[in-house]
């Protein structure tokens, strides 16, 4: 079963090709994975502009899609299905491979799937590990922050969220304080190396309280507050600054994560979506999995971010099941994994 994924749910242009083995099993192979990064595009802004990457979205598509099947060394016809995510994102870029997604499917006569983007980061541990159904998910990127059941495509049940921000945006955040650039995960990751994560004491919001909902505005807040009193020159300080925020980051993710294991044991914790690639939080996550017995999953790091190879895979997932999608299908900029928690977002 060979199916072709669509991503363009923000600032990532990509396409991809999976091959998954006969069965329902765990473990493909990735036949091609191509994405075109906008970082140049929005740098100078400090974040996304939808517009800015809707047009390049468009201006990338076709070209990917191509190049795409020249990787993989197959034409459209060798393809099962083609998959792209239907939302949650900006919706100008979900509407772009939406309709390149339709426009290969009606011209191929092809199954189309309208793919989660969640999901796509909730399943694409299982194309690269044989982890089995049920397990524990934690979630974590720049739009996103939840601790979830998974119990197969289309079965979740959330057991928190945060209440206010993301767990992602905050690193974005952080690195725009300190002049740190875009993105601002991995460069708040880089400088923390050579910091002192003792010296600056932040707020840890939520932790040790009971459940498994999130809070990082307060954090945010007291970064900002740091960040002023910082000499600009002073690398240490801000270097220092950083391994605090990362450390305390890694304290609310463990204190929760340890309440979900304990409130839903499960002898596998999965973190997936881009905060998932800090190698250090995948430490801490590491240690609190251990503590409850439990084993920690994740994507590779060139996976954590979005990537067609995801949606490909979800595809998969959902076509194994006969899980298929009409060509009037609409791009839902909002689309809760647990429909039934969504009145708590």
């Amino acid at each position: 079963m060979r199916v072709l994924g669509i991503e363009t749910s923000c600032d990532e242009t990509a396409v991809a090709i999976v091959e998954a083995p006969p069965g329902f099993g765990p473990v493909g192979a990735i036949l091609a994975n191509v994405v075109y990064s906008q970082e140049t595009e929005h740098r100078r802004f400090g974040g996304v502009v939808p517009e800015i990457a809707a047009r390049a979205h468009l201006e990338r598509i076709d070209g990917l899609v191509e190049e795409a099947l020249r990787v993989s060394s197959l034409g459209l016809d060798d393809l099962d299905a083609i998959a792209a995510t239907g939302g949650p994102g900006l919706i100008g870029g979900v509407m772009v491979g939406v309709m390149a997604a339709k426009a290969l499917a009606f011209a191929r006569d092809k199954p189309f799937l309208a793919v989660n983007h969640l999901e796509g980061h909730a399943l694409t541990v299982r194309l690269t590990e044989p982890v089995e159904f049920p397990y524990l998910l934690l979630l974590v990127s720049g739009g996103h922050c939840q601790l979830l059941t998974v119990r197969g495509p289309g079965d979740f049940t959330r057991l928190g969220t945060t209440i206010d921000d993301a767990v992602g945006e905050c690193f974005d955040k952080t690195a725009k304080l300190l002049g740190l650039g875009f993105p601002g995960g991995p460069a708040v990751e880089r400088m923390a190396r050579g910091g002192n994560p003792e010296r600056f004491a932040l707020p840890r919001p939520m932790w040790r309280k009971p459940g498994c909902d999130f809070s990082f505005s307060g954090l945010k807040t007291a970064v900002r507050l740091a960040v002023e009193k910082l000499d600009p020159e002073d690398e240490a300080a801000r270097a220092d600054l950083c391994a605090s925020f990362q450390r305390t980051v890694g304290d609310v993710l463990a204190d929760r994560c340890g309440n979900a294991l304990t409130a839903a044991p499960s002898p596998t914790l999965v973190v997936a979506g881009g905060v998932a690639a800090n190698l250090y939080l995948r430490g801490r996550l590491e240690a609190v999995a251990a503590r409850h017995g439990a084993r920690l999953v994740a994507p590779p790091v060139k996976l954590c971010t979005d990537n067609g190879a995801m949606i490909a895979w979800a595809g998969v997932e959902r076509l194994r099941l006969g899980r298929t999608d009409p060509l009037d299908f609409k791009p839902r900029p909002r689309w809760p994994l647990d429909a039934a928690a969504a009145v708590r977002v």
